[in-house]
């Protein structure tokens, strides 16, 4: 018989890469982990991984493992879930993935409302982006994601995650109140102004440079920070415009100007989790609360103290 600990080492090696990573993940030694995936090649009789120059490959047959792996974790999260659907309330750890804007946002009244409804529950959040909070999500690390995506740029697809919508988050041009960048009303009057925007490698600047560019123009992206909180500052300074969703401004007395965009282009935002835990008590009563929450959050005016232009 298989031991279901090492077969998900080998699967952990899969999703990693290496054997570094997955005793960073695992919190074991590297020595450890390598001890136990060569116990495992033991137990089936035939090579599981291969060097290919410095790196370790999985051969054709740990990959059918992997495979098999997969749905053997599936099920026994599946039977913890039938478990706990059993009990008269629910109770357990619910580790949170979740981005910066919707933590701000949605956290704070998430976790003092579940602590009144549901005390038995335990919520871990940490702050990730969605590129890669949805992917750790999918093996295990989170049980729980708060992801977005933006307008023609999908979130990656993971489709073993069950996915739920949350909120349509309008996304405004925000410039100072005062200054000669407070003349701006639109994209295309900002071709010549400083920008400021999170890094490229993310999928909320795609987005940004696409709407610049269809306005005629390449952004001066003069400031780049990840921490739209960073940008919000450098905008009420007079320093830069920027692209910013109203889920920002929820709580927040803000000192710039908000301008609606053409077409009105909103960020998706929604939770995922995996369909083997979808129907946990624990999991049910985060995503329940979360849509509460959302559904109480009123926009900002589109020109904070100042009518619409």
């Amino acid at each position: 018989m298989l031991e279901v600990r090492r077969l998900s080492l080998l699967r952990e090696l899969h999703h990693r890469g290496t054997i570094a990573r997955v005793a960073a993940a695992l919190h074991q030694s590297p020595s450890s982990v390598s001890q136990q995936l060569s116990q495992l090649e033991r137990e089936v009789g035939v090579p599981l991984l291969r060097k290919v120059g410095r790196r370790l490959q999985l051969t054709p047959q740990a990959e059918i493992l992997v495979g098999h792996t997969a749905a053997i974790l599936a099920r026994l999260e599946q039977a913890e879930t039938d478990l706990e659907e059993s009990l008269d309330a629910a109770v357990g750890t619910v580790r949170i993935g979740i981005f910066q804007s919707a933590a701000l946002a949605l956290m704070p009244r998430t976790l003092l409302s579940l602590q009144a409804s549901h005390p038995l529950v335990r919520v871990e959040m940490h702050q990730r982006e969605p590129e890669t909070a949805l992917g750790a999500t999918s093996i295990g690390d989170f049980d729980l994601v708060v992801a977005e995506q933006y307008p023609g740029h999908a979130a990656p697809w993971h489709a073993e995650l069950d996915r739920v919508g949350l909120i349509a988050d309008r996304i405004r041009l925000a410039t100072p109140r005062r200054g000669p960048l407070s003349q701006i009303r639109t994209i295309a009057d900002a071709a010549t102004a400083p920008w400021t925007m999170e890094p490229d490698d993310v999928a909320s600047r795609h987005w940004a440079e696409q709407a610049c560019r269809q306005a005629g123009f390449e952004p001066d992206v003069r400031y780049e920070t990840p921490d739209l909180q960073a940008q919000i500052d450098l905008v009420e300074s007079g320093l830069a415009v920027a692209l910013i969703p109203d889920l920002l401004w929820l709580g927040r007395s803000a000192d710039v100007l908000l301008h609606d965009l053409a077409g009105d282009p909103r960020r998706q935002v929604f939770t995922a989790t995996r369909p083997s835990i979808a129907q946990s008590p624990a999991i049910v009563a985060c995503r329940e609360t979360l849509v509460s929450v959302a559904a109480s959050l009123e926009a900002p005016s589109t020109t904070p103290g100042v009518p619409a232009a």
